[in-house]
């Protein structure tokens, strides 16, 4: 079987990329997978600290050596993570037909790497399916089986070049089909996350997601991305001591798998239950995040 390669995006967290290296490493596929490992340039002005911790970081990922072969792309300046990304994916998704999609802040399942190559060959040439995910919600009510929800998503993820040839990079033409379709209700899961808004600040360049377009890409061409049962990934990006993100990590923290997650054969439709169980997470996570909100905002008056 000839295995997908991985490719992992990387800047200036050390510590996160070992982590991954190493989690990935520990995949019984590794030594049989070529890996590629994009390194983003400093940013204009960069600090000295920040300049160590990027060469840090191209310093570790040379020492790499546990996978069939290792390739470092660097770049001498910074090209963002959005651009990094579809760059990459593109380069290699197109000089090999599949790619395993991975950022330095993802922990992976040593299970990870069978999930995504017998998901990108069990549905290969099932062309409503427009890739694999390895993350799964902590939901209330949590999968007895892998399932399909319509769209994309973006932490762990494995895609062919028929999939990825259907991105479009352009968040406005994104965005006025959503309009023209009257779909920003589903868009946003039943308006209980505002993705939409996620995609108008992209337009207007507050923010960079490459995400964004690629979960409206997949979902305006009405494809399904098949999610685990049981997570194969976790974010361990969520480390700063900001209030946000100690909020978030709260909400999206999970225990990944230490079994296999096995592709079934299963009928190529979304799961409608699924789907509603993922709208009551996001009800609920922003429900909390509002009230976390508030609650900061009247101690920061009562202080002053």
């Amino acid at each position: 079987m000839t295995l997908a390669p991985i490719v992992l995006f990387v800047y200036n967290r050390p510590k996160h990329t070992q982590r991954v290296l190493d989690s990935l490493a520990a995949n019984a596929e590794a030594k049989d997978s070529e890996l590629f490992i994009y390194c983003d340039g400093p940013k204009e002005g960069a600090n000295a600290d920040t300049l160590k911790r990027i060469d840090d970081v191209r310093t570790l990922v040379k020492l790499e050596n546990r996978f069939k072969k290792v390739q470092i792309i660097e770049q001498t300046k910074n090209k963002g993570l959005a651009n990094s990304i579809i760059d990459g994916v593109t380069e290699v998704v197109n000089n090999y037909g599949t790619v395993i999609v991975l950022e330095d802040d993802l922990e992976t399942s040593k299970y990870f790497l069978q999930y995504m190559n017998d998901g990108l060959i069990k549905y290969q040439n099932k062309d409503k399916v427009i890739s694999i995910h390895a993350y799964c919600y902590p939901l209330k009510r949590m999968p007895k089986e892998n399932y399909f929800i319509k769209g994309a998503d973006c932490w762990g993820w494995a895609t062919w070049k028929r999939g990825w040839d259907l991105f479009n990079s352009d968040s406005k033409e994104l965005l006025d089909t959503l309009i023209k379709q009257k779909a920003i209700n589903e868009f946003n899961f039943d308006n209980k996350h505002n993705y939409l808004q996620m995609l108008k600040d992209q337009i207007n360049g507050k923010n960079d997601s490459w995400a964004i377009r690629w979960y409206a890409s997949a979902f305006l061409n009405n494809k399904l991305t098949l999610h685990p049962k049981i997570s194969l990934v976790r974010n361990i990006g969520f480390g700063s001591e900001s209030t946000h993100n100690k909020v978030l990590n709260s909400f999206f923290d999970i225990n990944i798998s230490s079994n296999p997650v096995y592709i079934d054969d299963k009928e190529i439709i979304e799961s409608k239950p699924m789907r509603k169980e993922i709208e009551k997470f996001y009800r609920f996570m922003n429900l909390k995040i509002l009230i976390n909100t508030i609650r900061n905002y009247l101690k920061t008056k009562i202080i002053r």
